[in-house]
């Protein structure tokens, strides 16, 4: 019989809910969970935790992650691999550490892969950036940058599942490298089988982001998805050639169909014949999806090319700051009066020089989602409008001043129907974004991988 390997989704971003994760370690019957935690506005939460607590920076639910599937997942030889570590995989690591020994899990292996986290290294490292745009460089954002990190593959996972990690702990990689690395690892695939690779990393696009491979966020029937309320998160069983079968826990909510499977395929997706990562360029035009059974998809003929010379580089910089409120208006003439209490604030901005970068209003309940492209309607008809306000500014101070102005809207604006105001005046801090790519070999020669247990020895 040939060897398969099983490999169940864990949580799709920070603060997912884990409990799909542990009915999976729990009768998933897998060989590994695997998690994609972050997101480029992680990054930034993760370094605002760090600069108030120097052993922060990594994601605060591994607490509750590693409590509830380490009793399952380790006496099982489950493996556990997660990008939770954000900026701080060494602090990540810790308190793993101090999870198994509470557990009595004195021996258990906790790898780590660091070289991502570029912040410390600008000077050394950026005569090796390739700017998308000659005229922006970082230069501009760097008395305001919070993080930089570089986006790294699954050759470091797959060296600390060679060293015999239990759990794995990196910082910033790409959305698949968690799920690719122990494909590559158990079916010891070359790095320059295109095609596996290709596999696997299609594998974990399709199960980056949890239960929306199972049903959840369907566009397509979604009312005919049962017991969301208890959706299973995917599994995939895959074979040596790297096709693989998506599925789910056994008994959960949510579906799992071409369709639900197709919808995560196309998501994110730019050009669709070079989806690159630092692992292999994907061509997913030549993907194959069939239905074999219930809640159970067949995916074959991936295809990949080989691997970009360069890694993508994320910068995230303060971007000056938010301020915003709400205001509800019911019927009649809802609409009608939150666009007069627009009117009326736009005026005492500018009649207390308040001084904005941008404003940006939007009424809840017409075309908050949809915004120029909402269906025009009977306004009339309309129950309930919520103004939503915000102005973007340079000064904190500037962006405080919004909270001050909407209270006294109950009595002396519009006629008022219901309350929410927002943020209450406190103003919050806006995240830029500047990426770029930069030479691998720069990068990846500095990349390290360690294994320890949890009493602290080296492996």
């Amino acid at each position: 019989m040939s060897k398969k390997v099983r490999i169940g989704a864990g949580m799709g971003f920070y603060g997912d809910s884990i409990l799909p994760a542990l009915d999976i370690a729990k009768r998933g019957n897998v060989q590994y969970i695997c998690f994609d935690d972050l997101a480029e506005l992680t990054m930034a939460i993760l370094e605002k935790d760090r600069k108030r607590d120097i052993t922060k920076g990594y994601t605060k639910d591994i607490t509750q992650t590693m409590s509830l599937l380490l009793p399952e997942c380790y006496p099982k030889g489950i493996k556990l691999i997660t990008n939770a570590g954000g900026i701080n995989p060494d602090g990540a690591v810790e308190e793993v550490k101090k999870i198994a020994e509470k557990l009595g899990y004195h021996d258990i292996k906790i790898g780590v892969v660091k070289g991502d986290n570029i912040y410390d290294r600008l000077q050394e490292v950026s005569p090796y950036f390739v700017h998308k745009n000659e005229e922006e460089t970082w230069k501009q954002y760097e008395d305001r940058l919070l993080f930089a990190s570089v986006y790294l593959g699954s050759k470091p996972i797959v060296e600390a599942l060679t060293q015999g990690a239990d759990v794995v702990i990196t910082g910033r990689t790409t959305d698949s490298a968690q799920f690719a690395a122990p494909l590559i690892y158990e079916f010891n695939w070359s790095f320059e089988d295109w095609d596996r690779v290709a596999s696997a990393v299609l594998l974990g696009h399709l199960m980056e982001c949890s239960g929306q491979v199972t049903g959840g966020n369907h566009t397509g029937k979604w009312w005919e998805v049962d017991d969301l309320d208890d959706i299973g998160y995917p599994i995939a069983e895959v074979d040596e050639d790297g096709s693989f079968i998506l599925t789910k826990t056994e008994g959960t909510g949510g579906k799992v169909s071409v369709e639900t499977v197709k919808e995560q395929f196309l998501y994110e997706i730019h050009d669709p014949h070079n989806y690159i990562t630092p692992d292999v360029i994907v061509d997913f035009t030549t993907t194959v999806f069939e239905d074999v059974g219930p809640d159970q998809v067949r995916v074959s003929n991936v295809k990949g090319k080989p691997a970009p010379p360069t890694l993508k580089v994320l910068m995230g910089y303060e971007n000056g700051w938010a301020g915003d409120g709400m205001m509800g208006y019911s019927w009649p003439h809802a609409l009608e009066k939150a666009k007069k209490a627009e009117e009326i604030l736009r005026k005492q901005i500018d009649r207390l020089g308040i001084k904005t970068e941008e404003i940006h209003t939007s009424y809840i309940g017409y075309n908050s989602l949809h915004g120029p492209l909402a269906h025009e309607v009977d306004t009339d008809s309309l129950n309930e409008i919520y103004l939503y306000f915000a102005i973007r500014t340079n000064e904190k101070s500037d962006a405080a001043k919004l909270g001050r102005l909407l209270p006294p809207l109950a009595v002396n604006g519009p006629p008022f129907g219901g309350g929410g105001l927002g943020k209450g005046g406190k103003p919050r801090q806006l995240l830029g974004m500047f990426s770029c790519l930069i030479d691998r070999n720069i990068i990846e020669s500095n990349v390290t991988v360690e294994v320890v247990t949890a009493n602290k020895e080296v492996v």
